[in-house]
């Protein structure tokens, strides 16, 4: 994987207003804004053009997902001025705008990276989508296929860094094995006579399909509850033959081995001491101290 620099400019000089963001050499551009400065980005000439734009908010069903709402237009500011009026968007908060440097999107590229998009969304499963159905993209000649392919892979890398993750795809991993060929490793966590597997994938720590998952919770449990309740309701911890226990119906990936713990055993549980590489016994927290132990001598030997 090559690096790439990514450039971000705060248009009034504070963190929590407009920014714009590109990537060098890729001809698209990405503005985003709170909803509260949606005149502010009314005055901005790239929003009268043909683009893209998603609204992004929290889910007033699911506090700890976003919802969000992808759309196109040729002129994204009228598109927007529609929305600000629909109380279907009331859970919209930031704003993101999609267009080209080089104004060469058309209506037609529109409705194809639209409809990318919304299928992308969908499959990551990271939001709620308030579109109601997937547009079916309309054809375009292969080379300008080829060429929305591209300006879609650098939406996806770009969007993250602006703290939407809502089209990264869901973590893979093949589960044939203790290690992948690049060198993954696997851990482990015992809860009473069950096992979890998980693995970090992507800055992830991924628990693993097929993983069991207590269902009853421990007395006075509450840090990551909801984040629990959620994955039940999304489907991605369902029944298992055991009336005792979830399983995951999917990798489903956590901002920490804690917060993976937690679900695991429905109640508190510091993920650097109950996660285990598997087959050593050595627990995440050892590991993670062994990986900077071992970086830190090869800087010793290097000064030598």
């Amino acid at each position: 994987m090559k690096g790439r620099t990514i450039r971000l400019y705060l248009v009034d000089g504070v963190p929590n207003s407009i920014l714009t963001a590109e990537i060098i050499n890729w001809t698209g551009k990405v503005i985003v804004a709170p909803r509260s400065q949606l005149s502010d980005l009314a005055k901005r000439d790239e929003v009268r053009r043909t683009g893209l734009y998603c609204l992004v908010g929290p889910d007033p069903e699911q506090s700890n997902r976003d919802r969000v709402y992808i759309g196109e237009g040729d002129s994204v500011l009228t598109r927007l001025s529609r929305h600000d009026k629909d109380e279907r968007m009331d859970f919209w908060t930031r704003t993101a705008v999609v267009i080209s440097k080089d104004d060469n999107i058309t209506k037609s590229h529109g409705r194809y990276l639209e409809s990318r998009l919304i299928d992308l969304a969908v499959k990551a499963g990271r939001a709620s989508v308030e579109n109601d159905k997937t547009p079916v993209p309309p054809p375009l000649p292969e080379p300008d296929v080829a060429d929305m392919e591209y300006f879609l892979e650098q939406t996806q890398m770009i969007f993250p860094v602006l703290a939407m993750t809502f089209l990264q795809p869901k973590p893979a991993y093949d589960q044939s094995s203790i290690s992948d060929p690049d060198g993954t490793t696997r851990f482990v966590m015992k809860e009473g006579d069950k096992q979890a597997f998980a693995v970090e994938v992507g800055g992830e720590f991924v628990v693993l399909a097929g993983s069991p998952a207590r269902k009853e919770a421990y007395k006075n449990w509450k840090g990551y509850r909801g984040q629990r309740d959620a994955l039940v309701d999304a489907g991605k911890l369902v029944d298992s033959d055991d009336p005792e226990h979830f399983v995951f119906a999917e990798n489903v990936g956590f901002a920490s081995p804690s917060a993976a713990a937690n679900v695991v055993a429905a109640g508190s549980r510091n993920g650097r001491e109950y996660w285990k590489v598997e087959g050593t016994g050595q627990t995440y927290g050892q590991w993670q101290d062994a990986k900077l132990a071992e970086v830190e001598g090869e800087d010793g030997e290097a000064e030598d």
